[in-house]
């Protein structure tokens, strides 16, 4: 969803709000759960996996403050945090990969998802094979006004839009960055890389592997904004009507997702899925009673990044 969507609940959103040591506040989540809760989401809480186990290491993180050498997005800047599991230096295999959109949301120790302890924990059970987390931030512009409405805007732009940018921007500036940040080459099997993002960044997570297949074949949306911002409700239609992609798909919604001007997203994603069951994706579809936020999706994350990564 577009940050004007939050701002008509009455939430004015720091995408760039940090504590010292990295960790997004959760003050921003908080301020979401706050004004877009509702009783569906009562039953949602992080999964048994987002909570820190006896005796599990746990991953290295690196913190990569103001990135802005973008080819592809010049004159933005942003954060970006990457994860390396426990051990990593010891592995003779090279590592799969996950990408976060909106990154500091899932990375947040205190917010419905607490990805790190999630991967930590998996990969500790042996029920997930190591992998290399990315979690990115939308940039703002370097030489614009710092204010709400230039970061809405070009959240938009980076997310929302059908074209390949974004997913050229991952390919050419975030991937080696992150490959030189842990000093690993990623497995280059798409089917051990996947990407992930909530509302505008659930549709970008499935654009940018729609138009990168090779690169990205796994994917994670929660309430993914198919939805008619900047043409994303076309991908219903585009999914029946073009040869099916080697991609393997998780999709979240729930019944108090979002139902605005720019389209409901229950109905949205209940679209896709249909779309996807059409033309043959191996996926997956979790309609539950939630909200428009990560309280559902983190409740299932660890089962979703088992299904996914299988």
């Amino acid at each position: 969803m577009d940050i004007e969507t939050y701002q008509r609940h009455g939430l004015h959103l720091n995408f760039n709000e940090v504590n010292p040591d990295g960790i997004v506040n959760n003050r921003a989540n908080a301020e979401i759960a706050k004004a877009l809760a509702v009783q569906g989401d009562a039953h949602y809480h992080p999964c048994p996996e987002a909570m820190k186990r006896e005796g599990v290491a746990e991953g290295q993180m690196h913190s990569i403050r103001g990135y802005d050498a973008s080819s592809v997005f010049p004159g933005t800047r942003r954060n970006i945090w990457v994860y390396a599991p426990a051990g990593l230096g010891q592995l003779e295999a090279s590592p799969g990969l996950l990408v976060f959109n909106d990154g500091a949301y899932y990375l947040d120790r205190n917010g419905p998802v607490r990805a790190t302890r999630v991967l930590d924990n998996l990969i500790a059970a042996g029920e997930l094979d190591p992998l290399v987390a990315v979690f990115v931030m939308p940039g703002t512009r370097v030489d614009g006004p710092a204010n709400e409405r230039a970061r809405r805007d070009n959240r938009s732009i980076e997310y929302d839009s059908l074209k390949e940018d974004y997913v050229r921007f991952l390919a050419e500036d975030v991937l080696p960055l992150a490959e030189e940040t842990v000093a690993r080459p990623f497995d280059p099997d798409p089917s051990r890389r996947a990407v992930c993002g909530i509302s505008s960044g659930g549709i970008c997570a499935f654009n940018a592997a729609w138009h990168r297949p090779d690169l990205f074949g796994l994917v994670i949306s929660h309430c993914g904004s198919f939805t008619a911002i900047r043409g994303g409700h076309n991908f219903p239609y585009l999914v029946r009507s073009t040869p099916r992609k080697p991609l393997r798909v998780f999709l979240q919604s729930g019944e108090n997702d979002a139902n605005i001007l720019f389209g409901s997203w229950p109905l949205a994603n209940q679209e896709m899925a249909a779309a996807l069951e059409f033309a043959g994706y191996d996926y997956r579809f979790e309609f539950g009673t939630g909200g428009h936020n990560l309280r559902h999706g983190g409740a299932l994350f660890a089962n979703t990044l088992k299904w996914l990564f299988r």
